[in-house]
């Protein structure tokens, strides 16, 4: 389905809006501090003299994701297929290289839970979703677009990470800016799909990606129901990781799978 130029710049307008009226409501709350609570999860068992074992352990589905993607990338014959353009290469390289990155640092954040770890966890998370952000603007919106904003759109993921950080060595921590970078592309992304058409065939499996990221983050937040309702088998937060692992897979799937469809 192909839309007008007219129409393309008021849907363009109405993001822009909505990225504004996001931006406004975050700047009204007051400083958001992380709260000590936050590194309290459900499943703390040591295994082989690994603490919190199965949150470390099931950070393996994460890297087999990004390292799948990487793979791709780089060596499967299936990636000249995958982009009509070199420049929508990039994004998705990030995207893997920051999957990547996610198992590492997270594994490393739950070893020792605290906010100075989280800082590595937290940091190839800001570069997947805004590099994932930028994937979904030059498919959708426009590659001349995404080819400027990617690499600010990455630096400004990492910003956000640092200045959390940077505030909670003042002792005033602010997640306000942290929050909008994590947020906001999962809230514009649905939006981007539904207004703008696919230049690409195997959308189904992008859908299926933010549907498993979805479903990790509902597991994340009942990690402690999970884990008493498994009798101590499983935790939410070990189940998220898995999930996740499953979001970034789908991600290769749809780049193995998907054709052009309109140039």
């Amino acid at each position: 389905m192909q839309i007008s130029n007219g129409q393309r710049e008021r849907q363009v307008l109405f993001l822009l809006a909505f990225f504004l009226i996001t931006i406004a409501a975050v700047l009204l709350l007051p400083p958001v501090a992380q709260t000590l609570g936050y590194h309290n999860f459900a499943d703390s068992r040591t295994v082989c003299g690994v603490n919190n074992f199965g949150n470390v352990a099931s950070n393996g589905a994460i890297l087999l994701g990004g390292l799948s993607g990487l793979f791709l990338l780089f060596f499967s014959a299936k990636r000249h297929h995958a982009f009509a353009s070199r420049d929508e290469w990039w994004p998705y390289f990030f995207v893997f290289l920051g999957a990547t990155l996610i198992a590492v640092g997270s594994a490393y954040y739950h070893y020792q839970p605290n906010n100075q770890t989280l800082i590595w966890d937290r940091l190839p998370m800001a570069i997947m979703f805004m590099a994932m952000f930028g994937a979904v603007v030059a498919e959708r919106i426009s590659l001349a677009a995404a080819k400027i904003l990617t690499a600010p759109l990455v630096v400004l993921g990492v910003a956000s990470v640092v200045g959390w950080a940077l505030s909670e060595g003042r002792g005033s921590g602010d997640l306000r800016f942290y929050a909008v970078v994590q947020f906001f592309p999962m809230l514009a992304t649905p939006l981007i799909l539904w207004l703008f058409p696919a230049r690409y065939s195997g959308q189904s499996y992008l859908v299926g990606s933010i549907a498993w990221y979805a479903l990790a983050k509902v597991f994340e937040m009942l990690d402690w129901q999970v884990f008493v309702a498994t009798s101590g088998s499983v935790s939410g937060h070990t189940i998220k990781h898995m999930l996740c692992g499953l979001s970034i897979y789908w991600l290769v799937l749809m780049l193995k799978r998907r054709q052009l469809v309109v140039a």
